[in-house]
């Protein structure tokens, strides 16, 4: 049998998350050296369908003790109850740490993306439910905005819906902003510890839906590496200017977005069904971040595709134009079409 190969990840001092909030998925991540998840309302769905024998009780019941709760407020008090439940085993790493890591990421409402007033509301609700709390928010305008307030408030967020280097830029340009006024608030603004999450299997998604509808033909296997050559792209910048905010990979759709990324001073968020790959698979972690992508590769990604110089540019986007990319609205339809489900199931218990 092989040797497991996320203990040897770790062991480069490369960290990572279990991508999913299930107490079972968690306590098995953390015994193989995770140090913090993550949630969203389509996690939240899936670990229910996954589990109805412990969760669907504890929707029956929240439903019982609010008879006048409305379907999203019920759904939300089941988020909460898992969200809290997660927080908790990650407790001993955050204490451990010192608040350094241990952490469970919690998404507000995908429904109030226009909105950075909503989202800032939502957020003090969600930070509230355990000490190690980070919170989710689009790397969007009105994200970026209500990312901006959150940090003044002392809130550690986790910018999501992110694919580009632009979006990075932005997200720690706004950090610096918040970071200065959370400290002339009085906050201890190096204890917040800022996440920046590229999404790089969908940037991979968006090239190859682009390719499937224009017809572009691209050597086999130059897309798949989209995602990893923009992660590295941030990272190089990041660490040039000295940005804040901790870059965290997410999306996985193959072993190379795993392999070719782990270093030292970045985070992915994996989910369990690839990180189970990964740790039974042949291949040996190394510190790969500072291996570069073949410049041939990101010539041919550069010549056929915009949407790549979009997202591998640090230019290539104004954060007015980060709402309107490809990527950004598939997931947020995705995200949106996922939090429709959890309201479909409490529906259903509710009308029972």
């Amino acid at each position: 049998m092989p040797t497991p190969k996320m203990p040897l990840m770790t062991a480069l001092g490369a960290d990572w998350w279990n991508d999913s909030c299930a107490p079972e998925e968690i306590a098995e991540a953390v015994s193989f050296g995770a140090v913090g998840g993550t949630s969203n309302p389509v996690i939240v769905f899936q670990a229910v369908k996954g589990r109805p024998e412990r969760w669907l009780p504890v929707l029956d019941r929240l439903i019982v003790d609010h008879p006048t709760a409305t379907e999203d407020d019920i759904a939300w008090m089941l988020i909460a109850e898992l969200g809290r439940a997660a927080a908790a085993q990650f407790l001993p790493v955050f204490e451990r740490s010192r608040g350094a890591k241990g952490y469970l990421s919690i998404q507000v409402s995908p429904k109030f993306y226009p909105d950075p007033e909503r989202m800032v509301s939502h957020a003090v609700q969600l930070a509230a439910l355990a000490p190690n709390i980070a919170i989710k928010a689009p790397a969007t305008a009105a994200g970026i905005a209500a990312m901006e307030e959150m940090t003044a408030r002392g809130i550690r967020i986790n910018a999501t819906v992110s694919f580009s280097v632009a979006q990075a830029v932005a997200v720690a340009q706004m950090l610096e902003r918040g970071l200065r006024r959370a400290r002339a608030a009085g906050h201890d603004a190096d204890a917040i510890r800022p996440y920046i999450t590229l999404m790089i299997g969908r940037v991979d998604d968006q090239l190859k839906r682009v390719a499937e509808k224009e017809v572009i033909a691209a050597t086999p296997g130059v897309i798949e590496q989209s995602g990893i050559a923009v992660f590295k792209a941030a990272h190089r910048l990041f660490r040039a200017k000295g940005y804040p905010g901790t870059l965290l990979a997410a999306a996985y759709r193959h072993q190379g977005h795993w392999s070719e990324i782990i270093g030292r001073d970045v985070l992915q968020t994996i989910p369990y069904s690839w990180w189970t790959k990964f740790n039974a698979c042949d291949h040996t972690p190394t510190l790969s971040l500072d291996h570069p992508v073949d410049e041939a590769v990101v010539a041919e990604l550069r010549a056929k595709f915009p949407d790549f110089v979009r997202a591998y540019d640090s230019d290539g986007m104004t954060p007015a134009q980060f709402a309107t990319y490809g990527a950004t609205r598939h997931t947020l339809n995705q995200f949106l079409g996922g939090y429709a489900d959890l309201i479909a199931l409490v529906r259903t218990r509710m009308l029972a």
